[in-house]
């Protein structure tokens, strides 16, 4: 499975006895607001100082210390400006309603620096951004990293982004998607072959730094991009980063069956997981790939506290302080949906706008408490300001342990990517309360398998993408004159 150095890989239950590890990562936004509108402001939180590198860096040593395998840190290209609309960002300002958002790339050397084994996992956007710049960036900061950056493959979704980025809409989705394939070749060729393994020397005695016949262009001649190459950043720790993915679309999944190393994933139930985890797996399989390879992570939010009580009392209270027009942005921007022309007592579970009436009654299904109760705009808002539309789990350490349990145990997911409410506050409490509970239960690592280890290491246990990955075809091997995608081509050095 590994090639050029690897470890066991995370959440390996291979013997019958043995139960599997839970990846943990902390999800988080470069905002004063992530999945929590209004709650900038709670005594506790601090992440209107999110634009002051300490803040981050602290955040990082608190999760490495803990065990954390990775900060995952999400972004968007364009303010949710549907609700009460059009193109109006208004609603979202007061709640700090992922709004305003800085670069998260810029984040993550000072924070490598700061740790040891903290993988750090970044949003960014294909559709918007050439890939021999994205190339170029990615690159960079996998070399001050060390090998310890992931990316997050996105194709963006909001009309104000493209509206940003001189187009009148949004391109079409699935062609959103057939230009990311491309994209994606066109990484691979500039990571993988254009330098070869053995290229770069550094012999200070004969004064080479890279061998004169160890770079090449790339030649890409493709529908959407044209690239001759070479790279411009000698090959770093990973080559290709890490790969997440996010989407949940038919042809995201297939995406992400083909490319993704790791699966960014919803869902309210683990059964409705468990069809998404399964289809994945099924696409990577039709792919040539081994399922295994790729971790699926599914976005949970957990408030615990010492009893089931104190954490329910805790939401109760996270409640006073959130904002509802920003909750209702966010839900606009997310579905595409302006509920501000409804009343304000209409139950959606029987509205006329099939999408929100999809989306409540699965709530309705699966929020304790709700099934015979009316989902007004009050009470989407009101389940949103306190993680948005990710499931969650509130109680105990026991209680949160057994339902992390079963959420693993009928989905299939590897792991999670747990939002906070508060920061400080949700990351301390889960490492206070949880992590000694899933500890006990053997389902969270004790400490790093191996010091320094790079993202793909950390996660399949592989230094470079594995042969069945088909970034790997465009790898140019030490030895070879040229790599084979460039002989196939037709194409000589």
């Amino acid at each position: 499975m590994a090639d050029n150095g690897s470890s066991a890989p995370v959440g390996d239950a291979s013997s019958p006895s043995k139960k599997k590890e839970f990846i943990l990562n902390a999800f988080v936004m470069n905002a004063p607001g992530h999945l929590a509108p209004g709650l900038w402001r709670h005594p506790r939180n601090k992440t209107d100082q999110y634009k002051k590198l300490s803040f981050w860096t602290d955040l990082a040593k608190l999760l490495d210390d803990a065990g954390f395998h990775a900060m995952f840190i999400a972004d968007t290209l364009g303010p949710y400006d549907v609700y009460n609309g059009p193109a109006n960002v208004v609603p979202v300002l007061a709640a700090g309603a992922q709004y305003p958002v800085n670069d998260p790339l810029y984040l993550v050397p000072a924070m490598a620096a700061a740790t040891k084994n903290l993988i750090f996992g970044v949003t960014a956007s294909l559709t918007y951004e050439k890939p021999y710049s994205l190339a170029r960036r990615l690159s960079t900061v996998d070399h001050l990293s060390e090998g310890r950056v992931a990316w997050n493959i996105v194709t963006s979704y909001l009309d104000s982004a493209a509206r940003n980025h001189g187009l009148k809409e949004q391109i079409p989705h699935d062609e959103r998607y057939a230009i990311a394939h491309e994209y994606m070749e066109v990484l691979y060729k500039l990571w993988e072959g254009s330098f070869r393994d053995d290229a770069v020397l550094a012999d200070r005695e004969h004064g080479i730094y890279i061998a004169s016949d160890g770079v090449l262009q790339i030649h890409h001649q493709g529908k959407y991009f044209q690239v001759p190459g070479p790279h411009f950043v000698e090959p770093s720790p990973q080559r290709t980063p890490f790969l997440f993915q996010a989407g949940v679309s038919e042809a995201g999944n297939g995406f992400g069956g083909k490319h993704g190393e790791a699966i960014f994933i919803g869902g309210q139930t683990p059964e409705v997981a468990r069809v998404t985890v399964d289809n994945i797996r099924n696409v990577a399989k039709q792919e040539g790939r081994d399922p295994s390879h790729i971790k699926v992570i599914l976005g949970i939010n957990v408030i615990v506290a010492a009893t089931d009580e104190e954490a329910k009392a805790k939401r109760e209270e996270y409640l006073t302080y959130a904002d509802t027009e920003g909750a209702l942005a966010l839900f606009g921007g997310w579905t595409g949906v302006d509920l501000s022309g409804y009343s304000d007592d209409e139950d959606f579970k029987v509205s006329d706008s099939p999408r929100v009436q999809s989306i409540v009654r699965r709530w309705s299904a699966t929020v304790p408490g709700t099934d015979n109760l009316p989902w007004t705009k009050k009470r989407i808002a009101e389940y949103i300001s306190v993680g948005g539309l990710q499931a969650k789990v509130i109680g105990s350490p026991s209680t949160v342990a057994d339902e992390l349990e079963r959420w693993v145990d009928i989905s299939g997911v590897d792991g999670f990517n747990l939002a906070h409410i508060t920061n400080p506050g949700t990351f301390e409490d889960i490492i206070e309360y949880l992590l000694p509970e899933l500890r006990k239960r053997g389902r969270f690592r004790s400490k790093a398998d191996k010091e320094g280890a790079t993202a793909r290491e950390v996660f399949i246990g592989s230094r470079r993408l594995p042969e069945d990955h088909p970034g790997s075809q465009y790898k140019w091997r030490a030895g070879e004159k040229i790599p084979n995608y460039l002989r196939e081509a037709g194409i000589q050095a």
